[in-house]
């Protein structure tokens, strides 16, 4: 699997959803390779998007396509500053990556040292996840070729999240989590409060 992610801050909210959703209408039966998105906006106004292709070779194919090019430069009206990409070919998904019946998303972001025992600790995850966050319904950890770590969340409920947060992990449980984030500099959350999905049917 292949991943990019684009955020931007946004000029239009609204814009930026209907301009989303128009892309999945008319510009989605021909993008080839393409599985899914999860989508949304911070609190300070920040578009995340989280995009699934087969391969890379699949992303730069839609890339590539002239209605793409058109459709991208009306999507930038709604968008001010600067737009960053992450491209990752480094995928691993846990729990089967996700869920679209995710009702609150939280996106987890910064430079690994250590991109082996990072996705070592991932797996390792897997079963503490299972045990003890029942909330939690799948991630995906993608690293770009500078390093950058995005981690994807994806939660039953933002409320479940945060009262699962405040509960202590067994010390077995808690050693992994706490070598995984001492792995990562400048480390960044954001908040998906109200996410939205699409997937290739």
């Amino acid at each position: 699997m292949f991943m990019q992610f684009i955020q931007a801050k946004v000029r239009d909210p609204e814009a930026v959803r209907e301009t989303m959703d128009r892309w999945h209408r008319e510009l989605e039966p021909g993008a080839v390779g393409w599985l899914g998105g999860t989508y949304g906006i911070t609190d300070d106004g920040t578009l995340v998007a989280a995009v699934r292709f087969e391969s890379e070779e699949a992303a730069r194919r839609n890339s590539q396509r002239p209605e793409q090019a058109r459709w991208w430069e009306e999507m930038t009206r709604h968008l001010t500053g600067e737009t960053t990409f992450h491209d990752c070919r480094d995928v691993t998904l846990l729990l089967g990556g996700g869920s679209d019946e995710a009702g609150f998303v939280q996106i987890i972001q910064g430079h690994v040292r250590d991109r082996a025992r990072a996705r070592a600790l991932a797996e390792q995850s897997t079963d503490v996840i299972s045990r003890y966050r029942p909330d939690i319904m799948g991630a995906t950890i993608a690293i770009d070729d500078d390093g950058f770590l995005t981690e994807t969340v994806a939660f039953t409920t933002e409320a479940a999240a945060r009262e699962a947060e405040r509960q202590d992990l067994p010390p077995e449980a808690a050693r992994i989590v706490d070598e995984e984030m001492s792995l990562f500099d400048d480390v960044t959350y954001l908040d998906l409060h109200r996410p939205w999905f699409r997937s290739h049917e």
